[in-house]
């Protein structure tokens, strides 16, 4: 389900801010996007977690490995996290803060951050968020 909110707010970047952006799982950076992680690279990623979930807990540190592989590399990560969560900071030059939630309901929380951070990366650019360019509705009415 996290997969699903990264991918969301990877294509509210490029909507808004006219960057190229990639929605992976935490695992897959190894797989043939770890070639783009460099000090001009910044990584936004999800590191929310649940400490009486452990599935919950295994993600967690599968993406505390991703951010210490960016971090040896030279790059940049930015993470909406659980609030209060030391390790996260200590790997990244921005947290994002969420409260604490149970797993299901933690994608509620990153989704927001998600958006108002691609809405403020697209004003900071000198991007038109309020009619983003090339924008079409994919329902059409007639």
């Amino acid at each position: 389900m996290h997969y699903a909110i990264a991918r969301e707010g990877a294509l509210k970047l490029k909507e808004i801010s006219h960057v190229h952006a990639e929605g992976l799982p935490c695992g897959e950076l190894r797989h043939g996007s770890n070639a783009l992680v460099d000090e001009n690279l910044t990584v936004v990623v999800l590191a929310t977690h649940d400490l009486a979930d452990p599935d919950s807990m295994l993600r967690y540190e599968k993406t505390i490995a991703v951010l210490e592989y960016v971090k040896s590399r030279g790059g940049k990560a930015i993470a909406v996290a659980t609030e209060d969560d030391p390790r996260i900071r200590a790997l990244t030059e921005q947290t994002i803060p969420v409260p604490a939630a149970p797993e299901l309901i933690t994608p509620l929380l990153e989704v927001i951050p998600l958006q108002l951070f691609a809405y403020h990366f697209g004003v900071l650019n000198g991007c038109d968020v309020d009619q983003p360019r090339n924008l079409v509705k994919a329902v059409v009415t007639e």
